[in-house]
């Protein structure tokens, strides 16, 4: 009853809900994750990752193929990895627990100068990964260019996720002593996820579809020095595993676009004086801004008395809004 009442599932995806139901509220919360961290990350910027993310429904949907895009399912993958491994790691999801290759060891990987051996429960980011990917790759049921162009993606948020695990240490002996360590493996914080993949967003490839004896494939186009026998031949290069790809260059996010994806600017609060993304000059597009000024009345200056009271003066705020045209 439970799979088949959550909206925006497919066949496959309520077949694994089936199977493991509890794994289905740590991909709740992966979710929760990667939306949250694609709105912070482009909270400045026209396209601001707010209408991509269905309430109460598993999809994220971007009609262009764009580096937005990119970075949306990339995020969206590693969330879903992030949150399954956690929850693995907590003892939520019956079919896993902590890393089994990472349990503790009489002599571990102890060295004559630092002695260490593995203990702790370390995250077990290989379920994390598998899972992550059946149920995420389970949307991708065509074999065109986009459908490959998002898998590469998925592949690449996920394992950023176990590139960037972290060796966490505790030392135990007398008096503070460091005569053995216990060590375990465990998650960054997504924060830092979300920053890592939006280096990778801002180096993303083009990338173009080509037919081989496999069917079809990504490859980035370059074309050969001049000066050769075959100056113009374009050689073939396949992008790599952890780059982000897109097939279409961005839309500028100006205007309201269903068949874009674009919410446009409209209405949205700008920075006046600033020369970043979030500039009323470069959020407005060239469409001017509104100012409207703001008095509003807040607590200040709040002092404790003993006991048990909070004692607060009223205090005037005036400032202005901008807001794009």
């Amino acid at each position: 009853m439970l799979c088949g009442r959550i909206p925006g599932l497919t066949p496959g995806q309520r077949n694994m809900c089936r199977e493991m139901p509890d794994a289905l509220i740590a991909l709740g919360e992966g979710h929760q994750l990667g939306a949250q961290e694609c709105q912070h990350q482009f909270r400045g910027h026209r396209w601001n990752c707010s209408e991509v993310w269905q309430r109460n429904v598993f999809a994220h949907v971007i009609p262009t193929a764009s580096r937005e895009a990119a970075y949306t399912y990339a995020i969206a993958s590693a969330g879903a990895a992030y949150a399954v491994t956690a929850a693995c790691a907590r003892g939520n999801i019956s079919a896993c627990g902590c890393d089994v290759r990472h349990k503790a060891t009489p002599t571990g990987g102890s060295t004559p100068d630092e002695p260490w051996k593995w203990g702790g429960c370390s995250a077990d980011v290989d379920f994390g990964m598998r899972y992550a990917r059946r149920f995420m790759d389970a949307r991708e049921l065509e074999r065109d260019s986009r459908t490959l162009m998002n898998l590469h993606n998925n592949r690449a948020g996920r394992t950023l996720v176990k590139k960037m695990l972290r060796t966490d240490c505790k030392c135990h002996g007398v008096s503070g002593s460091c005569v053995m360590k216990t060590c375990w493996k465990s998650l960054p914080p997504f924060r830092l996820i979300g920053d890592r993949l939006m280096l990778k967003y801002q180096k993303a490839k083009t990338v173009q579809a080509v037919k081989g004896k496999r069917g079809l494939r990504l490859v980035l186009s370059r074309k050969k020095h001049a000066g050769t026998a075959r100056a113009q031949k374009p050689v073939l290069d396949w992008p790599k595993r952890m780059e982000l790809i897109y097939l279409e260059a961005s839309p500028n996010y100006c205007e309201r676009s269903l068949q874009t994806g674009s919410q446009g600017t409209a209405g949205r609060t700008c920075q006046r004086t600033g020369h970043g993304p979030q500039s009323c000059d470069l959020l407005c597009c060239g469409r001017g801004h509104s100012t409207q000024h703001i008095r509003r009345t807040t607590q200040c200056r709040c002092q404790f008395r003993w006991c048990c009271e909070v004692r607060c003066d009223e205090c005037d705020e005036s400032y202005e809004e901008f807001t794009c045209k």
